[in-house]
C-alpha cells in the first residue's frame, strides 16, 4: 500500500507520486485531495492503481485522479490518462465498463412551491413510464437497422426522428454523437442487450432526480445557464446500460492475449490495451464511440419520456423542459494539447471525470462559451449535487473535474449499516421522497457510503478545476 511519506505535496491541494517510486512508471503520478480525503484515498488501491497507470505507452506529462478517485477495475475511478495518438495504446480498463455513463440536467420554468402540490403524482407518472434496474428494459425491442442508426447517429438520429428538438443537440457534448461511430465493429451480443434498453435508468449508482436549486455562487453565470433560486430541475445519470458493457467486455478480452504480439508489458491484465492506431486499436475505438453514441441516445429518450409524464401530470402548466447541459464521464475521446510547443493530438481516457472547458473553448454551445463549460457533479442519494463551469486552471487536469462524491464504502458494506425501509423513511423524514424498485438494495447508495460531495467540490474548485455556480437540493429521488 502507498503510505503518506512516499507522497510529495506541490500544493494544498495537489500531491504527486514521483515516477522514481516504481521503475514502470513513464511519467509521475498527480492527483487532487485535501488532508482529510487523503486519509480516506489511502484505504484502498487506487493509488495503486494510478500508478499503474502511468505505465501506459504513450501516457503524456502524468498519470491524474481527481478528488473522488477510488478503486476501480484496472484504473482508480476519477482518473485521467492523456494518451498520444500517434505511439499511445488504447485501453478500455481506462475507459470502464459503462461507456459515456453521464449526466443531464433539464431546468424548468417552476419554483418549488408549485410543483411540490404535484411531486408525488410525477414521481409515480415517471416510474411507470421511464424502466429503471438491473436488466430491465421496454417492451417494444430495437429492429438491428434502427439500433445501428443509433450507434451511428446517437441523439441527432433521435432528435431527427422527432423525439426532441435541434436545441437539445445544441447543448449535449459533441452535438450528441460522435461521428467516427462504426456499429459494425459492435458485436451481436452486445446490440442484443442494446435492444430494449434504449430509453431506460440503470441499476446501482444511476438515477433520475426531481431537484431545487438551494443556492446560486456565481449569478451572472447562473443566469447564463437559466438557473434561478428555488428553481426545480431535472438530473438524469445513466449511460449506454447492457450494451456498453459487453462492448468493454468484448475489447477487453480480444485484447488480452495481444500484448505479446504488440510487445506491450502490461503490469495488469486488467488493463489489456493494444497500439490505438492498430486495427484492433482503432475497431476498439470505433465500437467505443457507437457505444458512446448509444448512451445519448438513451439520456435523448428518457429525456422525451420525461417531458411527456411532466406534461401529464402538470397538462396545461406544462412548458417544454429545456437541457442546460449533458456530458459524458467514462468516454476515449480525441483532443489537442499544446505538449512541448506544439499542439498534440491525444486520446484522452476519462473514467469517472467529466470534461471542464474554459471560456472561449470552441466545443462549447455559442451561448455558454463567454463563461465556461457547465460541469455537472452529482451527489450521492440525499446530498447536493452542483452545477460548475470550466476554467482555464483546468489546463492542467486535461480540462477535467471530478464526477461525483467517490465511494469510501462498498456496497456490501453499506448494506449493514441500515435497511432500505429505514434509509426510505430517513430520506422522507429530510423532505427526500423516494422511489426504487428493489427497497432491499437501496443502502448501497446511501450518502455515507460516499465522500462528502460538499468537501470533494471545495477541492476542485480551490485547486482551480472549475468554479461553483449553484448547488441543487433532492427533491425526490427515483432509482432502479
Amino acid at each position: 500500500m502507498i503510505k503518506k511519506e512516499d507522497l510529495h505535496q506541490i500544493t494544498e491541494y495537489l500531491w504527486e507520486i514521483p515516477k522514481s517510486f516504481n521503475p514502470k512508471m513513464l511519467v509521475p503520478a498527480r492527483f487532487y485531495a485535501s488532508q482529510k480525503l487523503l486519509n480516506e484515498i489511502l484505504q484502498d488501491k487506487s493509488l495503486e492503481q494510478l500508478v499503474n497507470v502511468c505505465s501506459l505507452k504513450g501516457i503524456q506529462k502524468y498519470g491524474l485522479a481527481l478528488p473522488d478517485i477510488h478503486e476501480g477495475y484496472a484504473s482508480p475511478i476519477g482518473g485521467v490518462a492523456a494518451l498520444k495518438v500517434e505511439d499511445g495504446v488504447i485501453s478500455p480498463g481506462m475507459q470502464g465498463y459503462d461507456i459515456n455513463c453521464g449526466m443531464r440536467i433539464l431546468t424548468s420554468p417552476y419554483q418549488e412551491k408549485e410543483i411540490r402540490p404535484y411531486l408525488e403524482r410525477l414521481v409515480d407518472q415517471i416510474s411507470r413510464d421511464i424502466p429503471s434496474g438491473l436488466g430491465q428494459g421496454r417492451e417494444t425491442k430495437l429492429t438491428l437497422t434502427q439500433l445501428d442508426k443509433i450507434l451511428e447517429g446517437g441523439a441527432y438520429q433521435l432528435v431527427k426522428e422527432g423525439y426532441g428538438d435541434e436545441e437539445d443537440l445544441e447543448y449535449c457534448e459533441a452535438g450528441g454523437y460522435l461521428k467516427g461511430a462504426e456499429a459494425g465493429v459492435v458485436s451481436d451480443l452486445a446490440k442484443k442487450r442494446g435492444q430494449a434498453q434504449l430509453g431506460t435508468l440503470g441499476a446501482g449508482n444511476h438515477f433520475l432526480e426531481i431537484q431545487v436549486v438551494n443556492q446560486i455562487f456565481q449569478p451572472e453565470i447562473a443566469q447564463v445557464f437559466g438557473l434561478f433560486l428555488k428553481q426545480v430541475v431535472l438530473m438524469i445519470h445513466t449511460g449506454s446500460r447492457g450494451l456498453g458493457h459487453q462492448v468493454a467486455t468484448d475489447y477487453i478480452k480480444e485484447f488480452l492475449p495481444l500484448s505479446e504480439k504488440y510487445y506491450l508489458n502490461l503490469v495488469d491484465p486488467e488493463f489489456a490495451c493494444v497500439p490505438f492506431q492498430s486495427p484492433e486499436g482503432q475497431a476498439c475505438f470505433k465500437a467505443s464511440q457507437a457505444a458512446a453514441n448509444y448512451a445519448w441516445a438513451n439520456r435523448q429518450l428518457i429525456s422525451y419520456y420525461l417531458r411527456k409524464a411532466w406534461q401529464k401530470v402538470l397538462g396545461e402548466r406544462d412548458n417544454t423542459l429545456q437541457v442546460l447541459y449533458d456530458v459524458a464521464h467514462n468516454i476515449i475521446k480525441l483532443e489537442e494539447y499544446q505538449l512541448e510547443g506544439k499542439k498534440t493530438l491525444l486520446a484522452v481516457h476519462r473514467k469517472g471525470a467529466t470534461r471542464s472547458f474554459p471560456p472561449g473553448h470552441p466545443e462549447i454551445p455559442l451561448k455558454y462559451r463567454a463563461v465556461g463549460q457547465p460541469v455537472l457533479i452529482p451527489g450521492s442519494m440525499g446530498s447536493p449535487s452542483y452545477v460548475l463551469s470550466g476554467t482555464e486552471e483546468a489546463e492542467a487536469s486535461f480540462y477535467s473535474a471530478c464526477h461525483g462524491a467517490g465511494r469510501v464504502m462498498s456496497r456490501h458494506q453499506a448494506l449493514k449499516k441500515i435497511s432500505g425501509q429505514e434509509l426510505k423513511q430517513k430520506l422522507s423524514r429530510q423532505g427526500i421522497l423516494v422511489k426504487v424498485n428493489y427497497l432491499a438494495g437501496l443502502p448501497e447508495e446511501a450518502p455515507w457510503a460516499y465522500k462528502d460531495i460538499n468537501e470533494v467540490v471545495e477541492v476542485v474548485t480551490q485547486a482551480g478545476l472549475a468554479q461553483k455556480v449553484a448547488e441543487l437540493k433532492p427533491l425526490a429521488v427515483i432509482k432502479g
